[in-house]
This record gives structure tokens, C-alpha cells and sequence, in this order.
């Protein structure tokens, strides 16, 4: 019995601490958001590939190397006329030109080694390796500025949660008040002290209270989700810290006005830095180009060199058909220079300047969204502010007034109607003090989101 005891304890202990949760912190949520959410995984990547392309890019000036190996088995009739093997749709059989066909057929083979080196072109591979390179920090910045927001939409969402959770709390509240009257008008309605109508009433009152308490839980449940979402799980199980939001941040007002390294404007600048490098990428094409080339080739082949006379001087042994009998080389330096070049590329280079053009102004239009943001913020903590003070007075003095109300109800001194209503105007005031802290750390987060640092908002946590 002593042993069944102790392992049903140490059971039930072991089951307590698995169920046992710890709060997901606000800074966690954010941790686990910008590592699990796949949209920064997808920026991420687009960076890393950007990375590889500079890469690639900066390896296309390399000489071309090209080594060629076949061996094969024919014959060589030849025929006077011209002939152009279009898409390699023709054989590049040599020998003389006989007066009938013959099916002599021997091995032959070609070796080749050619290289071929643009060693010149007027900048138009350094051109290019710089567009890879703007690229790349575009999508470097694209990643920065979605992490940025992200990290932004996860505070609100996780702020929002917080309010709704006090919310809850507030109706739960309620709910118990008006339980209480219930009960206690049901009592005194049986006993016949006090009219029917007053139970119709408190049942009326508590049926209100149970329906903003299931509303509220509702909005707490489609919170919650849209906080799973943004940090990458379909768990929805957590509980979050509300602790911190019982004060407020203490360096609001020493925080910046500006910040020209705002990721969203670091954005757009890179955007714009990517058009105006294309355009100088194009404008090297408007140049020739200067090339290397040197082949090297070795021929094999089983007729004889005398096989125009004497047909019978030919060998179908396939070592002797593959084994080199004459090389040549070749070594030269040559410029090619599409002339019409400029006049194809002019009106592109035109149109890729009004593109830079047209970045501009949207950097500009961000740069305003954002300013309007500040001033937007700056208002909001200054109404959150006045709010909070005010918050506390309003809950006390509602308080005060529904148990002033309550109690002369319980004593017959008045109707159940002005209860009601100074139970409306109390769960009124608690939900205004709920949101109130709250309110100043959304103010906070707004401005920290207009500046374009989230280390500001974070750090007061």
C-alpha cells in the first residue's frame, strides 16, 4: 500500500511538471517568430542565392575553355556545291569527289582543345559583378526590413493578446457581480421583499454579462491565433507574461525623432541604387569587345593520303583510325562591335533612368508615410499617457459608486436600475484602466516602428 502511494505521488508529480508551462515571454515570442516564420526563411534564402550570384557573376570574365573528344565511323564520299549546316544538321564528311558512290568507310577522330578569353570589353564584366552585388543588397536589406516588421507585427499581435487577456479578466469580474446580485434579488424575491420584476432584471443583467464575458473569451481565442501564426506554430496552447505591462516604459521621451537607417527607406534606397547600376551595366554595352582565342586541333583518320587515286588505301582498324596524324594550332586577338549597339540600347538606358526616377518618388512617399507615422505616434503617447492617469481615478470612483449602489440596494433605498447602471459605468472604467498601460506600450511600439529601431522598444522590456 505504502508503495502504491508513493508511485501514484510521484505521478501525479511528474504529470504537474510535464503540464506545467512557462509563460512565452514577449522577447521569446519574437526570438521564436523571426527563426520559424517562413516568409523571413524565404527572404533568407532569396539573400543567400543573391550572394552566390555575385559569385557567378565575378567568374564570367574567365576564359572559355572548351576540350572536344569524338570518334567515329564512315565514309568520305565528297560532291561539289555549296552546303550550310544549319542547327548542326549536316555531317562534316571530307574527301574527294568521285564520279560514283562507294561505300568504303574507315574510323576517324578530332581532338580539340579552344580557348577563347574576352579580355577587353570596357568594364561591362565589372558593371555586371556590381548589379549582382546591388542585388544582393537589395535582397539584404529586403530580409533586414522584413525581420524588422515582423518583429513589430509580433509585439502588436503579443500586446494585443495582453489586452484582451485583462479584458477577459475584467468580465470575469463582471460576471461574478452580477452572479452576486442575482443570487441575492432571487433570494429576497422568494421571501417576497422586493418585486418580481427586480429577478427579471438581475437575470437580464447576468445573461449580459455572460455574453461580453464568451465575447471577450472569443477575441481572446482569435488573438491568441494570429499570435501562433505570426511566430510559425499551430499551437495555441502557451500563456504569455502580462506582468510587464502593469508599468510603463520609463525612456519614452528620450527616444530620437529621425533615423535615416530605417530598413524600410535602407529598402527603398537599395532599390534604387540596383536600377541606376543596370543602367550603367548597359551602357558598357554600347562598346566593342576585345577576345583571345587559341585552338589547338589534332585529326585522325583511316584513309591514306593517297586514297584519291587508290580507293584500296584504306584501313577499317579501329586503332589506327583513332591514332592523330596531323595537328594544327591557331592563336589570334580579334574585336567585335555590333555598331547598332547604341541605338538599340539608348532608349533602354532612358527607360532605366525613368525606372530610378519612379524609386525615387516611392522612397519619398515612404519617407513621408513614415514622418506622419512619428507625428501619429507622438500623439498617441501623449493621449496614453493622459489616459493612464486618469484610469486609476475613474475605476476608484466607479467602485465606490457601485458598492454605494449595492449596498443601498441591499437595503431597500433604491432600484435596481441605478445598480445596473453603476455596474455598466464600473466594467467601463476597468476595461478603460485595462487597455490604458497597454495603450502607452503600443504608443511606444508605434514610435519605435516609425524610427526604424526596435532595440528602443525592446530594451524597455
Amino acid at each position: 500500500m505504502h508503495r502504491r502511494f508513493l508511485f501514484v505521488l510521484l505521478a501525479g508529480v511528474f504529470s504537474a511538471t510535464i503540464n506545467a508551462q512557462s509563460p512565452l515571454s514577449l522577447k521569446d515570442a519574437i526570438r521564436i517568430a523571426t527563426e520559424n516564420y517562413p516568409t523571413i526563411k524565404a527572404k533568407t534564402a532569396y539573400a543567400t542565392a543573391s550572394a552566390q550570384l555575385v559569385a557567378a557573376a565575378r567568374k564570367e570574365q574567365l576564359p572559355n575553355v572548351n576540350l572536344g573528344v569524338q570518334q567515329d565511323y564512315g565514309t568520305i564520299n565528297g560532291t561539289n556545291g555549296p552546303l550550310y549546316g544549319f542547327g548542326g544538321l549536316a555531317t562534316a564528311s571530307s574527301g574527294p569527289a568521285f564520279a560514283a558512290q562507294n561505300w568504303n568507310a574507315a574510323f576517324g577522330a578530332l581532338y580539340l582543345t579552344n580557348v577563347n578569353w574576352e579580355f577587353f570589353a570596357f568594364g561591362k564584366y565589372r558593371e555586371k559583378v556590381k548589379v549582382a552585388q546591388q542585388v544582393w543588397q537589395r535582397d539584404t536589406k529586403d530580409l533586414a526590413q522584413e525581420l524588422f516588421e515582423h518583429k513589430i507585427k509580433v509585439a502588436a499581435a503579443y500586446l494585443t493578446l495582453v489586452a484582451s487577456q485583462q479584458i477577459t479578466k475584467s468580465y470575469e469580474k463582471n460576471v461574478n457581480r452580477a452572479d452576486s446580485i442575482r443570487r441575492f434579488v432571487i433570494a429576497r424575491v422568494k421571501n417576497g421583499l422586493i418585486a418580481g420584476v427586480d429577478s427579471s432584471l438581475a437575470n437580464a443583467e447576468y445573461s449580459s454579462a455572460q455574453i461580453l464575458l464568451t465575447n471577450a473569451r472569443d477575441k481572446e481565442q482569435e488573438q491568441k491565433n494570429i499570435l501562433a501564426q505570426l511566430i510559425g506554430s499551430e499551437d495555441t496552447s502557451f500563456t504569455i507574461d502580462t506582468v510587464f505591462v502593469s508599468k510603463i516604459p520609463g525612456s519614452y521621451t528620450s527616444m530620437p525623432d529621425t533615423n535615416l537607417q530605417h530598413p524600410v527607406l535602407e529598402f527603398y534606397r537599395s532599390r534604387i541604387a540596383v536600377s541606376d547600376q543596370q543602367s550603367q551595366y548597359i551602357k558598357t554595352q554600347y562598346y566593342p569587345s576585345f577576345s583571345l582565342v587559341g585552338v589547338w586541333q589534332a585529326r585522325a583518320s583511316g584513309f591514306e593520303s593517297d586514297y584519291i587515286t587508290d580507293q584500296t588505301h584504306y584501313t577499317s582498324d579501329y586503332w589506327k583510325g583513332i591514332n592523330p596524324n596531323r595537328s594544327n594550332y591557331l592563336i589570334g586577338v580579334g574585336m567585335t562591335w555590333n555598331i547598332m549597339q547604341p541605338v538599340r540600347l539608348s532608349r533602354q538606358v532612358h527607360a532605366q533612368q525613368m525606372i530610378s526616377q519612379a524609386l525615387e518618388e516611392e522612397y519619398n512617399a515612404a519617407a513621408l508615410q513614415l514622418k506622419t507615422q512619428l507625428r501619429t505616434a507622438d500623439n498617441k503617447m501623449n493621449n496614453a499617457l493622459s489616459n493612464y492617469k486618469e484610469a486609476p481615478v475613474q475605476v476608484k470612483a466607479a467602485g465606490d459608486a457601485y458598492h454605494q449602489k449595492s449596498v443601498l440596494y441591499k437595503n431597500g433605498l433604491t432600484n435596481m436600475v441605478d445598480v445596473m447602471q453603476a455596474g455598466y459605468t464600473l466594467i467601463r472604467a476597468e476595461t478603460d484602466r485595462d487597455i490604458a498601460n497597454n495603450n502607452v506600450w503600443q504608443a511606444l511600439l508605434l514610435k519605435a516602428a516609425a524610427i526604424g529601431d526596435f532595440e528602443l522598444f525592446e530594451a524597455q522590456l
